[in-house]
């Protein structure tokens, strides 16, 4: 099989993918508007700032956009398993085309998805007095951070949903998640939790990745470290984790959602 006919495939699944926008509106328009949501609800609701140095939204953005990419793991999981439950990856795998278009053109539509969540919560952070000081190449390396994140998040969906098999079962994987995103520096310091959990959350990728672009964006980290106590070295080098825990995360759900693809009809 030829890598044009690959390609080409991959593109059609990735318009398959992308005509369900059309057909389901109201959940496209849900799927954008719920980080905004969350953005406002945290931003004047609840409030917060603790161990913030400088305003409270140009911290909190930043964190929104990690944590968005990570709750899109949720719809990635929904569509495979729904495709799943009515057989059509198994028609689309008797089918003579490329095996790989199935997955290739999943993840394509989910980063264009993830690319246009992204484009309409920086207006609103916009909105609300969010800005970047940085270069816009330092911007741009930002949002790039923030989509290989999505991209490794995406991978473990595509995993976990063909584990699943079964939409239903995607709820008990939920259940896991938020307490996972919550447990990230995207609302508060580490600074400012008891020191165990601190560190608990400093290692977090969603962590690593939102204190990589705050500092792209020129947006403030943390408070200053009190006189005689170290930087942890999470926090030193978030630039490096929040390039390694994605590719790390690729190297082991990738290879496994592949395996799980082929061994579907075995």
């Amino acid at each position: 099989m030829s890598a044009t006919w690959a390609v080409s495939d991959s593109w059609t699944m990735t318009r398959r993918e992308l005509a369900h926008w059309a057909r389901q509106p109201v959940q496209v328009v849900v799927g954008l508007v719920f980080p905004v949501m969350l953005l406002l609800m945290f931003g004047f609701l609840v409030g917060g700032g603790r161990g913030i140095d400088g305003e409270y939204v140009e911290f909190l953005v930043p964190g929104m956009f990690a944590l968005t990419m990570a709750f899109g793991l949720e719809s990635t999981m929904t569509a495979v398993t729904r495709d799943l439950e009515k057989g059509v990856i198994d028609r689309f795998r008797a089918m003579p085309m490329s095996s790989s278009a199935v997955l290739v053109g999943r993840s394509i539509a989910d980063m264009i998805q993830s690319a246009v969540g992204l484009v309409v919560l920086a207006g609103v952070g916009l909105l609300l007095g969010w800005r970047w000081h940085g270069s816009p190449a330092a911007a741009l390396a930002a949002f790039a951070l923030l989509l290989l994140l999505r991209f490794a998040m995406l991978w473990i969906g595509i995993h976990l949903g063909m584990v699943a098999g079964r939409p239903e079962l995607v709820q008990a994987v939920q259940i896991l998640v938020w307490p996972v995103g919550f447990l990230s520096n995207a609302f508060a310091t580490p600074q400012s939790m008891p020191g165990w959990l601190g560190a608990v959350v400093e290692w977090n990728p969603m962590s690593a990745t939102a204190t990589a672009v705050r500092d792209l964006f020129g947006n403030p980290a943390a408070a200053s470290a009190p006189a005689g106590e170290p930087v942890s070295w999470a926090f030193e080098h978030a630039g490096l984790l929040a390039v390694g825990w994605p590719l790390l995360l690729l190297a082991v759900f990738f290879p496994l959602a592949v395996r799980r693809f082929r061994g579907l009809s075995t």
